[in-house]
């Protein structure tokens, strides 16, 4: 499936040009003739892609005010550098633009810099903002690919337990410090868990997965839990630590007693069979629930076969 591309051409058959090899590719092409129009297009028509075919003047004072606006500045650009006018790479790059093409070019070296640059914000955009680990469209794909290879997988449902009344005692910014130490956590017990490399997402919130062969599931995840544990107790307060307990606010303004924060592991594994890998998914969730029902870090697995 194409993507919605923005071409600004103050050349006209420059523009049919480009406009027709892109639609060729698949994409729906919105074009404009001049810089001015640019940033009222691109915020109203919201492209995946920019391309500036402009002179070098107008070209970079199109992109810094794509740049300069909230609503345009994280559109992805590439500015296609003209003959009688060029941008050097090193100017363009600096002022903002993802890509510079250069003269002289073809049309084959165009059409596989629009699909990187479109194919590197999507990876982008696929990455949770807060611990860079791929989001829930990577999860998916992930887990459909290993089901779709034959080999046997194991999921890994990863929950912090008690973390909104962590965050309601201490803040979302060390929330946030929190949710960075498990990521971390996961990260490291993967790198040295062996091949195959076990797969760490961020589904969003407190909610992690890891998809890996069923023998490295419970050492990962093991391993992972007992590295949070120790280095978790620092992100309390002392006195919280030394009496066992946070002393939280609820809805209705009553002060409750919860315990440190702790995870809670499901672990679901598919050996063989027609199982939909979407069953497996729902068993890791069953499993952390149950070990959601213990105090403390837990990895509950389903042994049901």
């Amino acid at each position: 499936m194409g993507s919605r591309l923005l071409l600004a051409a103050g050349d006209r058959a420059l523009a049919r040009f480009l406009a027709a090899e892109l639609t060729r590719e698949g994409h729906d092409v919105v074009l404009v003739r001049h810089a001015a129009e640019v940033l009222s297009e691109a915020a109203g028509q919201r492209p995946d892609l920019v391309l500036l075919a402009l002179d070098g003047k107008a070209a970079l004072a199109a992109l810094r005010t794509l740049r300069s606006e909230p609503t345009t500045t994280a559109v992805p650009v590439l500015v296609l550098a003209g003959a009688a006018d060029p941008i050097q790479r090193s100017l363009g790059l600096a002022a903002g633009a993802d890509d510079v093409l250069e003269v002289p070019y073809d049309t084959a070296e165009l059409v596989a810099r629009v699909a990187g640059t479109l194919q590197r914000t999507a990876d982008v955009r696929a990455l949770s903002p807060l611990t860079g680990l791929p989001g829930n469209h990577q999860i998916e794909l992930e887990i459909a690919g290993r089901a779709a290879s034959g080999d046997p997988y194991a999921v890994c449902h990863v929950d912090l337990d008690e973390f909104k009344g962590f965050n309601d005692a201490y803040g979302f910014q060390r929330g946030d410090e929190l949710l960075l130490l498990l990521a971390g956590c996961l990260e490291q017990a993967a790198r040295t868990a062996g091949e195959p490399m076990p797969f760490v997402g961020h589904i969003g919130g407190d909610d992690f997965v890891v998809v890996c062969s069923p023998e490295q599931s419970e050492s990962v995840c093991g391993d992972a839990l007992a590295q949070f544990d120790a280095a978790s107790i620092s992100r309390h307060d002392a006195a919280d630590v030394a009496r066992g307990w946070l002393e939280v606010v609820d809805r209705r303004g009553q002060p409750h007693r919860q315990p440190l924060v702790s995870v809670s592991v499901g672990i679901a594994a598919h050996r063989g069979g027609d199982r939909d890998f979407r069953a497996v998914v729902a068993s890791a969730t069953e499993m952390k629930t149950v070990a959601k029902a213990t105090s403390g870090s837990l990895v509950a697995v389903d042994r049901r076969g």
